[in-house]
């Protein structure tokens, strides 16, 4: 299990329901309607971003939080991996 967790360094684990960043996890709610509800804030937090104690950096956090219950936001969060993965690969 040690390891599982040690490869997971960015997303929403679907066993633990914890989001990882960075190595780091944060536990999330485990109920729907609590997933959406902190990723709606963050990202209505993150666009207020020129405010101080927001930030910008809320919205991706937003958008990786919404993904887990939302499509749509699922559906933009894997194309811009895989558009990431096609950038970052040598050519």
């Amino acid at each position: 299990m040690a390891e599982k967790q040690k490869k997971r360094k960015f997303g929403l684990d679907p066993e633990t329901g914890r989001l990882a960043i960075a190595g780091r996890q944060v536990p999330m709610p485990r109920s729907r309607l609590g997933r959406i509800g902190v990723g709606s804030a963050l990202v209505v937090g993150g666009i207020l971003g020129f405010l101080p104690i927001l930030g910008f950096w809320m919205v991706p956090l937003g958008f990786l939080v919404l993904s887990h219950d939302v499509a749509a936001v699922r559906r933009w969060r894997r194309r811009f991996a895989l558009w990431w993965a096609r950038r970052k690969r040598p050519s």
